[in-house]
């Protein structure tokens, strides 16, 4: 009786010793973080601070990604891009708050297949493909290593946000949470049309009285909505048109497969389309007539009446948006010479902007320049980060003023070359097929939609990478870009796992 009292004394007294050392871990650890965060807040630096925050917030937020998924959409859609009309330097920091977080969320989509193999189970093509992009990226940049600084602002520029690709895959979330991020994402679209007509009234006229100042800054770009722009520099008028155009596309896939009132579509859709006759976006002259012959290519034969609507009121739109962006520059060019001018800093010979290259000769320069001269990096590319001039990428620092990363298409041959090309590339056709199995296969009305919209929204993807650097540099349009392909995924799982119940 003694030796067992004596016994669980001793286990007693082990155990409150384990205790105290735990304890004095933790105190230690509290201690050496909270001088390490002091640290962090005198330093000043946006930069640093913005990390810390984001660190600490990733950190508590591994165990709900749900939450980091809302903080990414809230901050890359609403926040961020408004940012640069105010504190313009502090834009380009406060972004690598929402990086950070998206970089959290990948790591955490990459430890539940970890722990869970069971998981990847029924994951569609494009996501593996997605996968084999990210690794090619990263053994190409360290194999043709250049710089650190070089290879961090590459991987951070392309991969920022594909945490939301696997995340959206691999990590279990529910019907009604993906419901409301839907709804949160057309209440972004919504709120375009007040943003861009505050920009339009506040600071149209600002930039007009600064434009002598700014070479090539032109007035009406800064009505981008909450897509970004800066009172000085360029927006991104170009990605708010897309996004807005894609919406529009999921409201009417809603309304063809009759998940969608007729009386919701008049309402929503004027309030989506409005913000696309303030700017000065030519592109949406393509843009809107692609996505109406994207998604009813499938009524032009089967019903043709119903498809000749659609038509006319594709036109009627595409008319419109050309009256408003004439209207936007009275006095300046008629319609003919509109059409030149585009013309000739898009096809021709003059540069875009104030580079020397233009969408077209940027490709065909870096077809000489990487053709038979140098065939490996044709194949290879040069590691990432190499064409961009913003952060001092080697090759682009060769050849500067020419403007080589002016597109996502000549980014990926100079930076991945053309296999890595033909990679990103196959992300796309893939995920178009998955659509199409989706629309085909599934029972459901709102799945069948939602399939042909991402097959539209793929296709101005596909128009993007010879257009605008948007897919792989900007925070907001590349959170459309990755929601779409990571909601594509989720589609596609809970369809299999259906079609597998079904059967037995």
């Amino acid at each position: 009786m003694v030796y067992k009292q004596n016994f669980v004394s001793k286990a007693g007294a082990s155990t409150d010793l384990g205790n105290q050392k735990i304890f004095y871990v933790i105190a230690l650890a509290s201690v050496l973080m909270a001088m390490l965060f002091g640290l962090f807040a005198v330093t000043a630096n946006p930069t640093i601070i913005s990390l810390a925050i984001a660190l600490i917030a990733g950190t508590v937020l591994l165990v709900w990604p749900e939450w980091i998924i809302w903080l990414i959409l809230s901050l890359s859609l609403l926040v961020v891009g408004l940012i640069p009309l105010y504190a313009d330097f502090f834009a380009t920091k406060a972004a690598w708050g929402v990086s950070l977080l998206g970089f959290f969320l990948m790591f955490l989509a990459f430890i539940k297949v970890a722990i869970s193999p069971g998981i990847v189970k029924n994951t569609p093509a494009f996501i593996w493909a997605a996968f084999g992009f990210l690794v090619y990226a990263l053994l190409n940049s360290l194999i043709q290593w250049h710089s650190m600084g070089e290879f961090l602002s590459g991987f951070k520029r392309y991969f920022q946000l594909w945490g939301l690709i696997f995340a959206l895959c691999w990590i279990v979330f529910d019907k009604q949470e993906i419901r409301r991020w839907q709804i949160f994402v057309l209440l972004v679209a919504l709120v375009q049309l007040p943003f861009a007509i505050y920009e339009n009234i506040i600071f149209v006229p600002l930039r007009e009285g600064l434009q002598n100042s700014f070479r090539g800054m032109i007035p009406i770009d800064v009505v981008a909505g909450t897509f970004g722009s800066s009172l000085t520099g360029g927006g991104a008028s170009a990605e708010m048109a897309a996004f807005l155009i894609i919406v529009l596309a999921f409201l009417l896939a809603r309304r063809m497969e009759k998940a969608l009132s007729a009386g919701r579509l008049i309402l929503l859709a004027p309030l989506v389309l409005a913000p696309l006759f303030l700017g000065e976006t030519k592109a949406v002259l393509i843009m809107l007539p692609l996505m109406f012959l994207v998604l009813y290519r499938h009524e032009m034969l089967a019903r043709l009446h119903y498809w000749l609507m659609g038509l006319i009121v594709a036109t009627l739109f595409t008319v419109a948006a050309g009256y408003a962006y004439l209207h936007n520059h009275p006095g300046q060019l008629t319609l003919v010479e509109n059409i030149e001018s585009t013309l000739d800093y898009n096809i021709y010979v003059r540069g875009y902007g104030n580079n020397y290259l233009n969408r077209t000769t940027v490709l065909i320069f870096w077809a000489e320049r990487q053709g038979v001269h140098d065939p490996v990096s044709f194949v290879f590319g040069n590691g990432l980060g190499s064409s961009h001039s913003g952060a001092g990428g080697h090759v682009a620092m060769r050849y500067p003023g020419y403007g080589i990363g002016l597109t996502a298409a000549s980014t990926l041959l100079w930076d991945m070359g053309v296999f890595g090309s033909g990679l990103f590339i196959t992300i796309l056709a893939l995920a178009w097929r998955c659509a199409g199995r989706l629309r085909r296969e599934s029972t459901l009305p709102t799945v069948r939609a939602d399939a042909a919209a991402i097959q539209a929204a793929l296709a101005l993807f596909g128009f993007f990478l010879f257009y605008r650097l948007g897919v792989l540099e900007i925070l907001s349009f590349q959170i459309v870009f990755s929601v779409l392909l990571g909601y594509l995924a989720w589609l596609h799982r809970r369809h299999v796992v259906a079609m597998a119940d079904n059967r037995s």
